[in-house]
C-alpha cells in the first residue's frame, strides 16, 4: 500500500513503531506491535507501559537512561507509563547475571532506595504520565495457595534454561528456592496492572518474557516486548559504568557532560544518537547519510553533544557547555570557571602541585601527572614542561593545563 493511501490514523500507527523500535534490540514482531496500536487507538486508551524497578538506587548515568528515555518518547505518543517499585521483589534480590545469591533487602532499604529512584527518574520521563505503584500491594494480599498457583505456571526446566541459573547448577554453586520467584513475581506485576508493554535491557529477556507468558494463564492479552541495548561508555568498549570510569552522569555540570560525549569513538555517534537522544529515526537516519558521505565526525558529534545536554541541563546550559568546549578545545582559551587548586608554602613545590592533583580525584597517581609531562602533555602558564619540578610560581597568573581535558589555576599564600 502507498503512503497516499494510508488514512492518518494508519500513519500515526506507522510512525509509533518507528519511534518504538528506534534503537530496540530485539522486540515482539511488528505485525502484533501494529495490532496491538491497532486496538488502542479503536479503544481511544493509552497503552500501558511497564518498567519494574528492584531498587538498589544508584546514580542514574546515560547508560540507565536508555530505557526511561524509550518510556519517554512512548509517553510523548500519548501512552501511560507505569514504573513498578519492587518493594517485595527487591527484598529477594535479582539475581540476573549473578554468580552468588543476592543479598536480601529489609524494607526500610528498599523504600528509601526507592524514593531514591524516583527523584531522579523523574528528569527523564514525564511524571503527568505516569504511575508509581508498589507490589506489595498486591503480593501482600496473597495466601499459600495463592503463591503455589503462580508456582506452578512455571517448570523447573523453563527456569533453568535461564542461563544464570543453569550455570550455578550445573556448577554445583548455591541456588535457592526463593530466587526463582524473582522471575515469577515481576511477572506477574504484568497481570497485576494488565501492561500492554514492558521495556527492559536484553539482560532482562528471560524476566520479561515470562511476563508475557504468564498473562495468558491469567486470561490476558499478552504484552508487547522492548529490550533495549546495553550502552557502552566513553570508551567505547565496555558497558557505561561508575566504577569503570567511563560514564556520563545525568546531574554532571553541562560542560562535564558535553566534554564526555565529545569524547565518544566516532562509531558510537549513531547509537548514541539513537539510545541517548529523542530526536526523530528519520533525522537519524540522515544524520547516517552525512557520516556516509563524509562529514566530519566531530561537527556531527558536537550536535550530539549539544543535544545530550540540552535533555538534562537544557537550552541555556547545552550553548554555555558548547561555547566552552569551543574555546577551551578549539580556541585555546582558558575559561571563566577554572577550578582552583590551593597549595601550601612548604619548600617543595613539586610534591604540592602533586598532592594537590592528586586531591582532585581526576588522576590515579603522581606517576601519572609525571608521565603526562614527560609525553608534552603539560603546559604551565602557555609554556610545555617535561618535569613538575620545573614549576616555579609567579606574580600573574598560574595556570597548568594537564592534556586538553584539565586546565587549573594554583593559588599559594
Amino acid at each position: 500500500m502507498g503512503e497516499n493511501n494510508f488514512s492518518e490514523k494508519e500513519k500515526d500507527i506507522e510512525n509509533a513503531i518507528k519511534v518504538m523500535l528506534k534503537g530496540v534490540a530485539e522486540h515482539t514482531a511488528v505485525s502484533e506491535i501494529r495490532a496491538k496500536l491497532q486496538k488502542a487507538a479503536d479503544e481511544d486508551r493509552p497503552l500501558i507501559v511497564k518498567l519494574g524497578l528492584d531498587p538498589s538506587a544508584p546514580d542514574i548515568h546515560l547508560g540507565h537512561s536508555v530505557v526511561l528515555r524509550k518510556i519517554r518518547q512512548l509517553q510523548d505518543l500519548g501512552h501511560k507509563a507505569v514504573i513498578i517499585i519492587g518493594d517485595h521483589t527487591g527484598r529477594i534480590g535479582d539475581p540476573t547475571g549473578k554468580s552468588k545469591t543476592r543479598k536480601q533487602l529489609t524494607e526500610e532499604e528498599v523504600l528509601i532506595n526507592a524514593q531514591t529512584y524516583q527523584n531522579q527518574i523523574f528528569k527523564i520521563i514525564d511524571q503527568n504520565k505516569t504511575e508509581v505503584r508498589y507490589n506489595s500491594e498486591w503480593f501482600e494480599k496473597m495466601n499459600f495457595a495463592d503463591i503455589l498457583t503462580l508456582a506452578s505456571k512455571c517448570t523447573v526446566a523453563r527456569m533453568l534454561e535461564r542461563d544464570d541459573f543453569h550455570k550455578r547448577y550445573t556448577n554445583h554453586l548455591p541456588l535457592s528456592i526463593h530466587e526463582f520467584f524473582y522471575p515469577l513475581m515481576q511477572a506477574y506485576d504484568s497481570v497485576a496492572i494488565k501492561a500492554d508493554i514492558e521495556l527492559g535491557g536484553t539482560d532482562q529477556t528471560f524476566n520479561i518474557l515470562m511476563g508475557r507468558y504468564i498473562q495468558k494463564d491469567y486470561g490476558l492479552e499478552s504484552q508487547l516486548t522492548l529490550f533495549m541495548p546495553l550502552l557502552e561508555g566513553i570508551d567505547g568498549i565496555e558497558k557505561m559504568s561508575k566504577s569503570l570510569g567511563n560514564y556520563i552522569g545525568i546531574d554532571e555540570a553541562p560542560h562535564t557532560i558535553y566534554e564526555k560525549v565529545m569524547k565518544i569513538p566516532d562509531n558510537m555517534i549513531l547509537k548514541y544518537y539513537n539510545l541517548c537522544t529523542d530526536i526523530h529515526p528519520d533525522e537519524v537516519g540522515e544524520i547516517a547519510k552525512r557520516l556516509e558521505k563524509g562529514e566530519n565526525p566531530r561537527d556531527i558529534k558536537m550536535e550530539l553533544a549539544y543535544e545530550i545536554t540540552k535533555l538534562y541541563c537544557g537550552e541555556d546550559g547545552a550553548a554555555a557547555a558548547r561555547r566552552r568546549f569551543i574555546d577551551v578545545f578549539q580556541r585555546d582559551l582558558i575559561p571563566e570557571d577554572i577550578e582552583i587548586l590551593h597549595i601550601g608554602n612548604e619548600d617543595n613545590l613539586e610534591e604540592m602541585i602533586l598532592a594537590a592533583l592528586l586531591e582532585t580525584g581526576k588522576f590515579k597517581s603522581k606517576s601519572e601527572i609525571r608521565r603526562l609531562a614527560k609525553q608534552g602533555g603539560v603546559k604551565w602558564n602557555g609554556d610545555r614542561v617535561v618535569e613538575i619540578k620545573d614549576i616555579n610560581l609567579n606574580a600573574g597568573g598560574n595556570i597548568l593545563r594537564i592534556g586538553k581535558k584539565y586546565i587549573f589555576k594554583i593559588e599559594a599564600p
